[in-house]
């Protein structure tokens, strides 16, 4: 069974879909690929309690430079607007 039914925002239908989900821990980022349950109406998106913690875990790895379980995806650059 679903842990939800229904949308708790909208009441539209839940999906069970993988989703990509973006984490930052000071200057780091990592991209993760989680399972989640999304609306198909207006797009929520839940996570289970153990991939929350997952989250968190990572989040924490990034912010102390623990990075050696990630592979790399390229470079990020910082840039205001008016250098470009």
């Amino acid at each position: 069974m679903k842990p939800f039914p229904e949308c708790p925002v909208c009441g539209g239908e839940m999906k069970e879909q993988t989703t990509e989900k973006l984490l930052r821990g000071g200057r780091n980022t990592a991209v993760i690929a989680a399972p989640a349950e999304v609306c198909l109406r207006c797009g929520e998106t839940l996570y289970a309690v153990e991939v929350v913690r997952r989250f968190e875990e990572v989040r924490s790895k990034l912010a102390a430079e623990d990075t050696g379980e990630f592979e790399p995806l390229g470079k990020a650059f910082s840039a205001p607007i008016d250098r470009l």
